[in-house]
């Protein structure tokens, strides 16, 4: 059996096709379509949000929106989205990577100030992180992508 989702290098500044099947995790405030991805940074394996109308992808790391060229880019077949809270997250839930710790983090998303942005479930920390305008935002309610 093929597996069910998996991850796709991805650079920011890449002219190749955008690939088939990438994980939309909502919109920008311009309406401009965000992916769900991870980067590594300082040791960390963190999602990402990716916006290829703006050649950009950033993780969200010690209070700040951090810019990623290099990415991977979640590809899959069969997900949904479910409500969460402080920390927790439903079987199946989809893991973006680790913290230098070795915590798994999980793929989230929040509404925030009209935008779906994804983020990090970190559940040791009983919410999500995600990156917005410039900075590492938290959220105790959000959504987390989930094999169906």
């Amino acid at each position: 059996m093929a597996a069910a989702y998996g991850w796709v290098p991805f650079n920011v500044y890449s002219r190749v096709a955008f690939p088939q099947g990438a994980v939309s995790a909502g919109v920008d405030a311009d309406g401009s379509e965000i992916y769900v991805g991870r980067a590594q940074h300082e040791g960390d394996l963190l999602t990402a949000k990716v916006i290829p109308a703006k050649s950009a992808a950033y993780v969200s790391f010690n209070g700040a929106e951090v810019f990623k060229d290099d990415v991977e880019l979640l590809v899959a077949g069969m997900l949904s989205w479910q409500p969460c809270d402080n920390g927790a997250v439903p079987q199946g839930a989809i893991s973006a990577g680790t913290t230098a710790d070795g915590e798994t983090l999980y793929v989230g998303r929040v509404l925030h100030d009209g935008c779906i942005t994804p983020g990090k479930v970190h559940q040791s920390h009983g919410c999500v992180y995600y990156p917005f305008n410039g900075e590492e935002m938290s959220s105790k309610e959000y959504e987390v992508l989930v094999y169906t």
